[in-house]
């Protein structure tokens, strides 16, 4: 085929002939389909650019040798979309309606710096613990055994079979009340805390107290339903009570199981002035139980909705142990709370993928669930004892506090290691990712000790002793 000769009225034609020619190949049944994707993709991208003219369907089609009709089938179509221009008599014409999107700067993604040698930073679960057969043969039997009507719009508060399901799972493992009605199946910890914000704003709380330290997620979910965050202060038996009694919130957000990010476990006291509290404004409490089944020196704590399930609205997610890309997760919901939250839920999303609870559901019922537990504490127990040990060969003096669980350890070194920000200088240059237990503070952080939060479960027991041993090479340069 002879290319279309160029000049002042056949610019266009040479731009749409050069364009075009791969879908002029396609199929015959697909042509005419690829011929107005690839004319509108071109358009899109800026390829042709607005204002060009086109060449006319009969020469167009000789050119990219394709009948006629399936050109003229392309402008016409392309022209109702706002794509093209034409008029009668004046041709056709590429239209000013599109624009370029511009290409994303970068993934958004939440990871660690780039280049980085060794990740310390907290919050990620070992991904390569995941597990594709057992989870692969539960797709399989869901999508034989799926009754075609329960692919219809959900229920929003979740699956039937998924709400009895975690009722048991959660009975059994963290004690708490679990009424399968009252149980609504979301996106993770963060669409409940999402989901709970939007409750308390419609009935008038304009701020929830929030731990200090503690997640910086809260802020910017609570403030996407137009609830302010007021930061208490947590001490070493838990959020300070009388603190939060004088803020005049009516709300608050805890991770009494271990918390975070300073690793304590709310004592049993705490927990009770917790709760007074609770009872005496007429308020709630949001346990966000985000590791709560990873306890390695005893078995964990109770969760804190079993003491009020009726001023205790309770959170998990399958984030940390089996992957945060599931984006699944429950929240237990006061009996007085629960319509207020079921319809944020249906307006929000209408109600969680069926085939994802499905699944899941089947992955409780089997007992794989538990299985997957059990071997995430194994492996993130050995890499706790990793780290310490690491820590204790190559940092002399260097503490860990806070109990022995979960996904991260806070670890304070010596004053000689200080000051903080020169300190972390030198881990950046190093390639080591750490982060001190001031990033998770709210307002100034005026202290100079090294105090890290060290999160350990993605990294491997080997890694991690030669992470540990790359900071303490960096430290003393």
């Amino acid at each position: 085929m002879t290319p279309p000769q160029t000049g002042p009225e056949k610019s266009g034609a040479s731009s749409a002939w050069e364009l075009l020619l791969p879908a002029a190949s396609a199929p015959a049944r697909a042509r005419g389909r690829s011929l107005q994707a690839a004319l509108r993709e071109a358009v899109r991208s800026g390829r042709l650019a607005p204002g060009t003219r086109l060449p006319s369907s009969r020469d167009l089609a000789a050119d990219l040798g394709v009948s006629r009709g399936l050109v003229t089938d392309a402008y016409e179509q392309l022209t109702a979309e706002g794509y093209l221009r034409s008029g009668r008599g004046s041709g056709t014409w590429v239209g000013a309606a599109a624009r370029a999107a511009r290409p994303q700067a970068h993934d958004l993604a939440p990871r660690a710096p780039g280049g980085a040698r060794v990740d310390f930073v907290a919050g990620t679960p070992d991904l390569s613990l995941f597990p594709r057969a057992a989870w692969a043969a539960a797709q399989r039997d869901v999508l034989t055994d799926l009754p075609h009507q329960e692919l219809g719009y959900p229920d929003p508060r979740g699956l039937p079979r998924l709400r009895t399901a975690l009722a048991g799972l959660l009975a059994r493992r963290r004690g708490v009340v679990a009424d399968p009605e009252r149980i609504v199946v979301v996106s993770g910890v963060a669409q409940a805390t999402a989901l709970l914000g939007f409750a308390l704003r419609a009935r008038g709380m304009r701020a929830v107290g929030v731990e200090d330290p503690g997640s910086p997620q809260h802020t910017a979910l609570y403030a996407a339903a137009g609830v302010a965050c007021v930061p208490v202060p947590v001490d070493g038996e838990g959020l300070e009570t009388e603190r939060l009694r004088a803020s005049g919130v009516r709300a608050a957000t805890v991770t009494p199981a271990h918390q975070f990010p300073t690793g304590i476990a709310y004592s049993a006291r705490r927990r009770a002035e917790l709760l007074d509290w609770a009872r005496s404004v007429d308020g709630i409490v949001l346990e966000d139980d985000y590791d709560g089944d990873f306890r390695y020196d005893r078995a964990p704590v109770g969760a804190l909705q079993g003491l009020d399930p009726e001023h205790v609205a309770y959170a998990g997610s399958v984030s940390k142990s089996l992957a945060p890309g599931l984006r699944l997760g429950w929240l237990l919901v006061p009996r007085a709370w629960t319509e207020e939250v079921v319809e944020r839920k249906r307006t929000m999303d209408l109600g969680h993928p069926t085939l994802d609870q499905a699944l899941f559901a089947r992955f409780v019922e089997r007992g794989d669930y538990d299985r997957q537990l059990r071997r995430c504490q194994r492996a993130y127990r050995e890499r706790r004892d990793a780290l310490v040990a690491a820590l204790g060969k190559h940092f002399p003096g260097a503490e860990v506090s806070g109990i022995a669980a979960g996904l991260h350890a806070i670890v304070s070194l010596p004053a000689r290691h200080g000051p903080r920000e020169r300190f972390l200088a030198r881990m950046t240059a190093a390639g080591v990712s750490v982060r001190p237990l001031t990033d998770y503070a709210h307002g100034a952080a005026p202290e100079e000790d090294v105090r890290l939060v060290l999160g350990y479960a993605h990294v491997t027991p080997a890694r991690i002793h030669e992470g540990v041993r790359l900071m303490a090479e960096a430290a003393a340069a």
